[in-house]
């Protein structure tokens, strides 16, 4: 399952955040993978999306970050996937 993730750093300061991630990585257990992110151009959110077949590693991962960041969390689709499910109502 891919997942949506929009990351508000707290305070709006990415400062904290790339800090810790310099010093320590993603913080991701075995099992989440990273695919791609964007930062809007005031640095105060990030997009991030990942993928897991286990929500519960999605969460773990949440954990590593929530004391400097919000999180909200969408499960998502491709557009492909989205089109083939809408296409027999066309």
């Amino acid at each position: 399952m891919l997942y949506m993730i929009v990351e508000h750093f707290k305070n709006q300061d990415p400062v904290p955040v790339y800090r810790r991630f310099r010093d320590r990585g993603r913080l991701a257990p075995e099992g989440l993978q990273y695919v791609s992110s964007w930062v809007d151009e005031k640095l105060e959110r990030c997009f991030q999306l990942m993928e897991t077949a286990d929500r519960k590693l999605l969460d773990e991962w949440i954990s590593n970050w929530s004391d400097i960041v919000e999180f909200e969390v969408y499960p998502v689709i491709s557009s492909q996937e989205a089109a083939a499910q809408v296409s027999p109502r066309l």
